[in-house]
């Protein structure tokens, strides 16, 4: 039996991923800084343990700090330095593959077009920089013989008890009220956490050759069809205003001002285009998604109204 390292593994990938790989004949071991049972510390990792894994998968890392208190050392601390360290362990060890999951942040915050893997990177936030170094660190390195890692660039993530943004979007909609962003048509990449699983699964089963890749599902969908997903599992009859675009901006401009919910950069964040292929990795593996962008969200939105 296989031994898979996995970082983060209380996170929400990992506890989804850690069960997905057990229930796929691999041996998991958890690893997170606190060390809470029945994960170990980082610290634990001794040469020995490294040398009877058979792969690490790198989902620790620094997300958005949506509260703005954290200094740019805490990002490139956590998502930069600890990635080079255990990159460096990999490369003594007997260890054959190195995931690493970092962002499609890492290359781009707005996307004209659709992002591939060719796009040369230009992150702007400091989250999106240390992910960034953390990725040109791994590639500048000679992998040895028998060596293989894989840099895997995940759109937003979601599945089933994610506590995020789109769970926001879900309470407005659940309680009735109007959404007046009718006049933006956008369209954005979502991925399901069944489809990253899936996907690791893959490239351990197939073990291509070490590359960089972006996760995202099949197709796109614009917030306006997002809401209309979220009342038709609901039960809900979706109300969507057409207000002005120029009068939706002075809105967010005084909200800004005022530190109201509504504001230019909610406001941005809910109407941009960021449209993401996944064409590499289905080419290189050869495969289909298991879950399509529709049924991977109703699963995430079902879950909300779920005791």
């Amino acid at each position: 039996m296989k031994k898979i390292l996995i970082t983060g593994s209380t996170g929400f990938v990992g506890s989804n991923l850690v069960p997905y790989l057990k229930e796929s004949g691999f041996e998991v071991v958890g690893i997170s800084r606190k060390g809470n049972l029945p994960t170990l510390t980082y610290e634990s990792l001794n040469s020995m343990l490294w040398d009877e894994a058979y792969a690490m998968v790198h989902l620790a890392g620094k997300a958005h700090d949506l509260k703005k208190v954290s200094s740019e050392s805490d990002y490139f601390e956590v998502n930069t330095e600890l990635t080079k360290k255990l990159f460096d362990a990999f490369l003594k060890s007997k260890a054959s593959v190195f995931i690493y999951m970092s962002s499609v942040k890492a290359v781009a915050d707005k996307v004209s077009g659709t992002l591939t893997e060719e796009v040369v990177a230009n992150p702007l936030t400091v989250y999106g920089k240390s992910k960034w170094a953390a990725e040109e660190y791994l590639m500048a390195q000679r992998l040895p013989e028998g060596k293989y890692v894989y840099i895997l660039r995940p759109c937003m993530i979601h599945g089933p008890n994610n506590k995020g943004n789109l769970n926001l979007l879900y309470q407005f909609v659940n309680k009735g009220l109007p959404f007046p962003l009718g006049k933006f048509q956008n369209q954005r990449s979502f991925l399901s956490v069944g489809n990253l699983c899936f996907i690791t699964l893959q490239l351990f089963q197939q073990q291509p050759n070490s590359g960089i890749y972006n996760l995202s599902d099949d197709g796109s969908i614009s917030t306006v069809q997002l809401v209309r997903l979220m009342a038709e599992v609901t039960g809900k009859k979706a109300r969507i205003l057409n207000i002005p675009k120029p009068l939706i901006f002075a809105i967010a401009s005084v909200g800004g001002w005022a530190r109201l919910p509504i504001n230019r950069e909610r406001i941005d964040k809910l109407t941009e285009n960021y449209v993401v292929s996944n064409s590499k990795i289905k080419k290189v593996l050869q495969i289909e998604l298991p879950l399509s962008l529709t049924e991977g969200l109703k699963r995430t939105i079902k879950s909300f109204s779920a005791p």
